[in-house]
């Protein structure tokens, strides 16, 4: 069938996705993986959960192709041991047996698509490539947040005390006045938390500190 250009291939990135299969058909494993390395996508195949889970997952961008229906424990049931052992992966679930409470379970618990068996080829790369999308963008989030942490943690006790009220609005001169410094000596606070945070305006800044929801101190009474 002729695969139109919004496939997996077009989801630029520096390192190459993976999608994973889970499903005991290998029948379903084998076409599957045909389909994905038709437009070039990497792909591993699994018969049951957990021989995923016995793998080790590569650290890149990637989503899981995961049956309902599998032998001992179910797509769903395993969905939720993936939330509890901590891995986090966008899941597109597909079957034969579809029905309304399976969906709206599988969606509630995260799940990005869901496929009725037999789906057409494009349907589902559509969904691969909306979902290592959602997963890449998720995973530069964290890594944004985890540099944000990563600089906080420079900070000292009375620089982190001074950026909350510097966000919050407050002057120089107001916050030597609540914390008993002298204007000077906030300044000098004040470019040191710049330099650290590698905040490049206050602007910068507040952003930054809305997104570790940095709360303003209580004025002293």
């Amino acid at each position: 069938m002729t695969v139109r250009s919004t496939s997996p291939r077009n989801v630029a990135s520096s390192e190459e996705p993976i999608v994973y299969v889970v499903d005991d058909d290998a029948s379903v494993r084998e076409a599957l993986r045909n389909l994905f390395r038709s437009v070039g996508l990497r792909v591993e195949v699994f018969g049951s959960g957990s021989e995923f889970l016995q793998s080790r997952l590569a650290d890149v961008a990637g989503c899981l192709i995961l049956d309902i229906r599998l032998p001992r424990l179910s797509g769903l049931d395993f969905q939720v041991e993936l939330a509890k052992g901590g891995i986090h992966i966008p899941i597109i679930f597909m079957t034969g047996h579809g029905d309304i409470p399976m969906t709206v379970r599988a969606m509630k618990a995260g799940a990005v698509d869901f496929l009725t068996k037999p789906f057409r080829d494009q349907d589902m790369l559509d969904a691969v490539t909306a979902a290592i999308e959602r997963d890449r963008n998720s995973r530069d989030e964290a890594r944004i947040l985890a540099d944000l942490h990563a600089h906080f943690a420079t900070l000292t006790p009375r620089e982190r005390e001074i950026m909350a009220l510097v966000t919050a609005g407050l002057m120089n001169k107001q916050i030597g006045a609540q914390i008993g410094l002298a204007e000077i000596t906030v300044k000098i606070h004040r470019g040191h938390i710049m330099r650290k945070m590698a905040a490049k305006s206050l602007a910068d800044l507040v952003k930054m500190a809305q997104t570790l929801d940095i709360q303003r101190p209580a004025s002293p009474q």
